[in-house]
């Protein structure tokens, strides 16, 4: 996993080093990054760049570290009110922050796709031409679909039928392929689960049983990363980069490095942003 390297614009060159920059083959204009702890105004535990206002943290240092990732960006990214489900939302030049949704897409250059994370996985999507792009915010029960009950879609399914609209109409010839970064996310070492967390998975697909480790009975640890390539995968993005469930990307692992609320409760959120130049 690598931080941050300069793009032939430079302007990584003025962001934290320890901002996380997809290695992704996505056409130019498609911008990404995935803040850390670093860079920020907020006190602990919060520490530093925290850009979550439901924390408990002081509002004003919120919206201080808000203002410091809009200006490094050169982009507005929109921030929305998470709810660990699947409806998405496409964003323009009048969305407001704070909307209920566990996504966002647009088409419009200048507009930051936007989830803020703390254990769960951050999903970045964009098409290979460069037309469009997504955040997708993915804890299991979002990932799972119906918030966890039953075998259905879930939020990569859903946002992928936002993208083929394009398909048919829009190019002459066959729609681009569309590819995925997954940011960083609680480990298969840490992430452990009960019954009903399997089984919400495997009733929608048997080989997600895979992701699965029992440590107890009625106790699992599950790879959210590999639930995550699986589900893209199946809906037909093949071409998926980032997150490959090792110790570096565990938010739980890396306490100077990332936020996480199963380690430490009291915390802030990094965000994932994706955008178009």
């Amino acid at each position: 996993m690598k931080s941050c390297v300069n793009s032939d614009e430079d302007a990584t060159a003025m962001w934290p080093a320890d901002w996380l920059v997809p290695q992704w083959p996505a056409p130019k204009r498609v911008r990404a990054v995935c803040t850390t702890r670093a860079g920020g105004a907020s006190a602990p535990p919060f520490g530093s760049l925290n850009l979550g206002t439901h924390v408990g943290d002081d509002p004003a240092q919120v919206g201080q570290n808000r203002a410091r990732v809009h200006d490094a960006l050169q982009a507005k990214p929109v921030f929305l009110d998470q709810v660990h489900g699947t409806h998405l939302l496409e964003l323009n030049a009048q969305t407001p922050d704070n909307l209920a949704a566990d996504g966002s897409f647009t088409r419009q250059s200048g507009l930051a796709c936007t989830v803020m994370v703390a254990d769960c996985l951050p999903i970045l999507l964009c098409d290979t031409l460069g037309t469009q792009v997504a955040a997708v915010h993915a804890g299991w029960r979002g990932l799972a679909g119906a918030q966890g009950h039953g075998p259905r879609d879930g939020v990569v399914e859903a946002i992928l039928k936002c993208f083929m609209p394009l398909a048919p109409v829009e190019y002459a010839q066959a729609a681009p392929e569309i590819i995925a970064w997954l940011g960083p996310c609680i480990g298969p070492q840490a992430f452990e689960v009960g019954e009903e967390v399997r089984e919400a998975f495997v009733a929608h697909a048997p080989q997600a049983a895979d992701c699965f480790l029992r440590v107890a009975p009625g106790k699992w640890l599950a790879n959210l990363s590999a639930l995550a390539r699986q589900r893209l995968l199946a809906a037909g993005v093949s071409a998926v980069y980032g997150n490959d469930g090792s110790l570096p990307w565990c938010t739980v692992a890396n306490p100077s490095r990332f936020f996480s609320y199963r380690r430490d409760r009291v915390t802030g959120r990094q965000a994932a942003c994706i955008w178009l130049d």
